[in-house]
């Protein structure tokens, strides 16, 4: 199904991308998706911290 679609296919859409938002746009969109993405690890790696304190907690406490 994807066997149709060449490298140049690819880029032409990418032009008209560019084209049809321009780059400052895109860079704006960049931007808050890096932004989004970091504050999404940041905050997995504190619930994960704080999981992990509670389940030492609750096996401390059944001990």
């Amino acid at each position: 199904m994807l066997s149709g679609i060449s490298p140049w296919s690819i880029l032409l859409i990418l032009i008209i991308v560019v084209v049809l938002f321009g780059t400052k746009k895109l860079r704006n969109v960049g931007a808050d998706l890096g932004a989004a993405m970091k504050s999404f690890k940041k905050s997995s790696k504190e619930d994960s911290t704080s999981n992990k304190t509670i389940d030492d907690d609750n096996q401390n406490k059944n001990t």
